[in-house]
């Protein structure tokens, strides 16, 4: 990927972020996502925090959690919180239909808990993330390691092919101390039926499909922002 489209990539991130951060109200309880663009919005949210708004945010991630506290922004632990009342987070991939997948960064788990528990759950992304159906992206799996040779089995009778991912020669570990596993079903045909599947193997702690979750997702375009709202 040449650096001009890295740029054109980041400019609509942020222009994104932008949008989203308007819907932020005084004295809300903000969840804060993982990941680069993500990375947009807490910046976006700092500058805010800066000039006077008033929020607590609840991190997805460590990273999250290291990156807002450097910037200023006061925090919540997510096992004290009983609503949010918006979240602004990325997504690795999206549809018209407001599904996802997520969890490139590692952090689904938090990210799925965080946007359960959210009334207004905002993902922004640039236009390369928009797709007419889900699935040339793997779907993340985080996985308790006792069950990973269990969940492989099962992620293969659902046609998925399963790789542990790793980092550094090891397999990668999340905030949680589990495994991710990429798993690739292909261009998914039915992702709320394949997404309660997945929630039905033992051992799967949180897998990457959002569905239903989502309030709208605001994408950067160039240099215009397009909202895809849900009914």
């Amino acid at each position: 990927m040449d650096e001009q489209s890295i740029d054109k990539r980041d400019l609509e991130k942020q222009n994104a972020a932008k949008e989203a951060v308007k819907f932020i109200q005084n004295n809300d309880i903000v969840g804060l996502g993982t990941g680069s663009t993500a990375f947009f919005a807490i910046q976006e949210i700092a500058l805010l925090v800066k000039n006077g708004l008033k929020i607590k945010g609840v991190p997805t991630s460590e990273h999250t959690a290291a990156l807002a506290v450097s910037l200023g922004i006061e925090l919540l632990p997510m096992d004290q919180v009983g609503t949010i009342d918006i979240t602004i987070d990325g997504a690795d991939e999206f549809d018209a239909q407001l599904n996802l997948i997520k969890g490139g960064g590692g952090a689904l788990f938090r990210e799925k808990i965080i946007a359960s528990l959210t009334k207004n759950e905002i993902i922004i992304a640039d236009s390369g993330k928009l797709v007419t159906q889900l699935g040339k992206f793997k779907v993340p799996v985080e996985v308790v390691p006792l069950a990973l040779n269990y969940v492989l089995q099962q992620l293969a009778e659902l046609k998925g092919a399963g790789e542990v991912r790793m980092k550094d020669n090891t397999p990668f570990i999340t905030d949680n101390h589990n495994i991710i596993v990429d798993a690739d079903f292909g261009l998914i045909s039915d992702v709320a039926g394949l997404a309660e599947r997945l929630n039905r193997i033992e051992g799967v702690l949180a897998h990457g499909l959002f569905v239903n979750l989502t309030s709208k997702v605001i994408m950067g375009k160039g240099t215009e922002t397009i909202i895809y709202a849900g009914n």
